[in-house]
Parts: structure tokens; C-alpha cells; sequence
């Protein structure tokens, strides 16, 4: 199944077109994404599910320009990725991607704030002071800035680390299992940061996730298998997500027994 969105119709903060990702050579040629086209909306949280191996992973990479596509082309915005040099990538990745990954990457000797506008310092940027602080006290880490990573929480962490994703105003949030290393809690307070940056900041989120519960905070799901669109999912609940996984699951099941 392929999805196709008019970017006429709809305006998309990113999209694949025709996009494929082989790995290997021969017999050992994996297809980790399979003619893929796709666009996420501006201003939705769109996640993205799939049994391991799906792709689901190698397509946000792809999206935000970690890995080059084997075919077709990447979009953020109307900029397409691959007529960029490495150092054009680098830039666009700084200034116009926020990222949020299961590991926190905050950089240990540098306190919270310190961490928070990090990358607008290294591109010789000033933060917007009114932007700054209205973030902080949206992640609620106002009595924590001063306070270096190995004094926070894996939660604290994680809103440190959304808070850098969102303080350059980018046009996309990418978000890599960002609640994988945190507990219950901590990650529905994680989600819950990232829906409100969708529904008050006008954010737009896209994030790669195994968890029903997470894609449950989402205003869209997509499932990939084996590297191609399989199913679109609006106004997901955990419930209904957890049936299709479950049906993902019997398929490769009896795929397996037919030795397939």
C-alpha cells in the first residue's frame, strides 16, 4: 500500500517520494524501505509503528537526512535532500529538525539550559529569551536549569532533550522511541510534552515508536512491514493500535510456518 498526499492539498513539513533504501549486495540485499511515498502534515503528531525491521526507523533517518535514500527523493518542506553537499545537510539539520532520541545525548559537563541552547550556540545564535522561557516552563524544568544531567531523572533528562528540540522553533520534530529508557510515568509525561507541543506551540511531530501507548497520544498512525506502507491509522487509541500490531504479528506467524 502506498500513501499519497497532495502537497497542494495538504502542507507537509516533510515527505518521501518513491523512496527506497537498499542495503547489500546479491543474496544478502535487504530492502529496507520499499517505494515508499509519504508526507506528514504540518502542525499533526504522526507516529510511526511496525514489527521490528519494518523500515520504521531507516524512513525517519532517511526523512531527516542521517541516511541517503538508494531512490527517489526527501523533502523537508519544498528543500529537497539530496541535491544538498554534507555541509549544507549538516546546517538544515541544525536550524530546521529538532530531534528527540531513546538516548537523552546531553552533553554531561554543561547544565540543562546549557544543553537546551546548545545548538543555537553552536550556530552563533542568540535564543529568543521570550521563546526560551516559554518552553522551559512547558517541559516544567524552570527550578532545574542550573542542574547538570547526572543530578536529573531519565525523565528530567528526556524533557531537557525535548526542550533543545523545540527551543529553535524547527519546522519538524523527529522523535526516535524517545520514551524507550524511561518508566511509565516518566514516558507519559514525555508524550504528554510532545502532544502539547502540537496543540499550544503549533509544533509538528513525527515520532517512531513500538509502543501502543505511545502512538495513542498521536493524531495519526502509519504501519510500516517489510519496508512499505501497510495501514494508516486516524484518531488512534492504544486498544485499536495493539489489534493491528497483533495482526501484524499473525500475518508473519503464518507466513513462518508456510516457510515463507
Amino acid at each position: 500500500m502506498t500513501t499519497n498526499i497532495d502537497p497542494t492539498v495538504v502542507p507537509d513539513a516533510a515527505r518521501a517520494v518513491r523512496v527506497s533504501r537498499v542495503h547489500g549486495e546479491g543474496d544478502t540485499t535487504v530492502r529496507a524501505l520499499d517505494d515508499i511515498t509519504i508526507g506528514f502534515p504540518r502542525g499533526r503528531f504522526t507516529a510511526v509503528m511496525g514489527p521490528s525491521g519494518s523500515g520504521k526507523s531507516t524512513l525517519l533517518h532517511c526523512l531527516a537526512g542521517l541516511d541517503a535514500v538508494t531512490d527517489g527523493a526527501v523533502y523537508l518542506g519544498d528543500t529537497e535532500l539530496g541535491s544538498l553537499s554534507d555541509r549544507q545537510l549538516t546546517r538544515l539539520r541544525r536550524d530546521r529538525i529538532g530531534f528527540v532520541f531513546q538516548a537523552f545525548n546531553l552533553l554531561p559537563t554543561m547544565t540543562a539550559l546549557e544543553n537546551i541552547v546548545l545548538p543555537a550556540s553552536l550556530a552563533g545564535r542568540r535564543s529568543d529569551p521570550a521563546w526560551l522561557d516559554r518552553v522551559v516552563a512547558a517541559v516544567g524544568l524552570e527550578q532545574r536549569l542550573q542542574h547538570r544531567p547526572g543530578e536529573l531523572s531519565g525523565g528530567q533528562q528526556q524533557r531537557v532533550a525535548v526542550a533543545r528540540a523545540l527551543v529553535g522553533r524547527p519546522e519538524i520534530v523527529m522523535a526516535d522511541e524517545p520514551t524507550g529508557n524511561l518508566d511509565s510515568r516518566a514516558g507519559a509525561e514525555v508524550l504528554a510534552l510532545l502532544r502539547n507541543a502540537v496543540d499550544e506551540l503549533g509544533q509538528t511531530v513525527l515520532m517512531v515508536t513500538h509502543d501502543p501507548v505511545a502512538a495513542g497520544y498521536a493524531d495519526s498512525v502509519v504501519f510500516l512491514a517489510d519496508g512499505r506502507i501497510a495501514d494508516h491509522m486516524e484518531a488512534p487509541t492504544p486498544d485499536r493500535v495493539l489489534d493491528r500490531m497483533k495482526a501484524f504479528d499473525r500475518v508473519a506467524a503464518g507466513a513462518g510456518s508456510r516457510g515463507e
